[in-house]
């Protein structure tokens, strides 16, 4: 899954994409680098705390469409088989990206921070990414005052809870990620991301999403920035599709591919 991020102010490449033109662009170079889904958004979800200040500014809900439905229209009148994933939290905007032809919706705040939006995903019998961490539960001041008893048994009590809830709003197909980065520290990331495999008794597939996050910067022994952390970044998706993950959500698609293409030549060699 391939990210293109429509916004000002996302924490790996705000701006870089944010005009119609740059947008189109990239997408289509996702897709031509290999990504097999394209999560496209125009609010950021950038988390408040240490690394990222204040996290992201909001964004009303004419603005994110304004920002992501020409974009996913062009992207499918150049590449009409392309799978368009829209990564909001908003029933209104994922309707009428449905309506313009997004296949998946990815909310990552679980169907918490709109109570309209299993049943606008279930009307439209569309796919839902339910992530962990983000949303009226995950309110606090920032990510570091999160503490946890037992991440992994907290983060899987919550995800197991929402894909009930989605599924008896009648949403079929469910796809759970652990949200790293996302109200928790960087203890729990790792724990998250070394149990990773614990999550498939969900019984739904996982996603899994650490690009360049400031938890793959605090992982190296040197300061970063978002686009050095490329080779550590494709580390922890192999490791999450070694560990469970049946998507991986990444900037950096040719780099992930080449790698994934890599280790597949080497374990199908007689």
């Amino acid at each position: 899954m391939g990210i293109l991020n429509v916004t000002p102010d996302s924490f790996s490449d705000g701006g870089r994409y944010f005009s119609y033109e740059a947008a189109v662009e990239h997408g289509l170079q996702l897709l031509s680098d290999g990504a097999d889904i394209l999560d496209i958004g125009g609010a950021s979800t950038r988390p408040p705390g240490s690394d990222y200040g204040s996290g992201a500014s909001d964004v009303t809900q004419e603005d994110e469409a304004e920002r992501i439905l020409p974009v996913i229209k062009a992207i499918l009148h150049r590449v009409p088989d392309a799978i368009i994933s829209i990564d909001t939290t908003r029933s209104m905007i994922a309707r009428r990206a449905m309506e313009a032809g997004a296949e998946l919706v990815n909310d990552v705040s679980a169907g918490t921070a709109d109570p309209g939006m299993f049943e606008t995903v279930a009307k439209q019998k569309r796919p839902i990414v339910l992530m962990h961490g983000y949303g009226p539960h995950f309110q606090k001041a920032t990510i570091d005052e999160y503490q946890y008893q037992d991440v992994v048994r907290e983060v899987y009590e919550f995800l197991e809870l929402r894909i009930r809830e989605a599924r008896s709003a009648g949403i079929e197909t469910v796809i759970a990620d652990v949200g790293i980065g996302f109200a928790k520290g960087f203890r729990d990331n790792l724990r998250l991301m070394k149990e990773h495999r614990e999550f498939e008794e969900l019984g739904v597939s996982l996603l899994f999403g650490a690009s360049r996050k400031s938890s793959i910067g605090k992982a190296l022994d040197h300061p970063t920035k978002p686009e050095e952390r490329i080779a550590a970044s494709v580390s922890a998706a192999i490791h999450a599709v070694r560990n469970g993950a049946r998507i991986v959500r990444v900037h950096d698609v040719r780099e992930t591919h080449d790698a994934f293409a890599m280790l597949e030549a080497i374990e199908s060699a007689e």
